[in-house]
């Protein structure tokens, strides 16, 4: 449920496109990067904790996104790069999204050259 792109449930988002799979790829790039599902049954009200939005928070302010103890600053900037590339894939509006193939360029990139999406909520 989590991996369904905005537009499959309402036209309001826009129409149903190769981009509704860049969507499903960032929700499950989240997932790894924080080792937390989009969907958490222990969590009694899902409303309560959305993944996107609290990475973006982390990625804003700058806090660790991985959950182990001993994490290279090399590891770190890989971590950051992953979140932020996906938080992009998962914008709500399909023309914010990026094309697989800017994905991809955006993954061999540098964490430098990378501009933070708008917040996915």
């Amino acid at each position: 449920m989590g991996y369904i792109a905005p537009e499959l449930y309402s036209r309001n988002f826009g129409g149903i496109s190769y981009k509704s799979d860049v969507y499903s790829f960032g929700m499950l790039v989240l997932e790894m990067v924080s080792g937390r599902r989009n969907t958490d049954p222990s969590i009694g009200i899902q409303n309560q904790v959305y993944l996107p939005e609290w990475i973006y928070e982390k990625v804003m302010t700058g806090e660790e996104l991985v959950l182990t103890l001993e994490v290279t600053a090399e590891e770190q900037e890989k971590t950051r790069q992953l979140a932020i590339v996906a938080l992009w894939c998962i914008q709500w509006n399909p023309r914010n999204r990026q094309s697989m193939t800017k994905v991809v360029n955006m993954l061999l990139g540098s964490l430098q050259d990378l501009q933070m999406p708008l917040c996915p909520i």
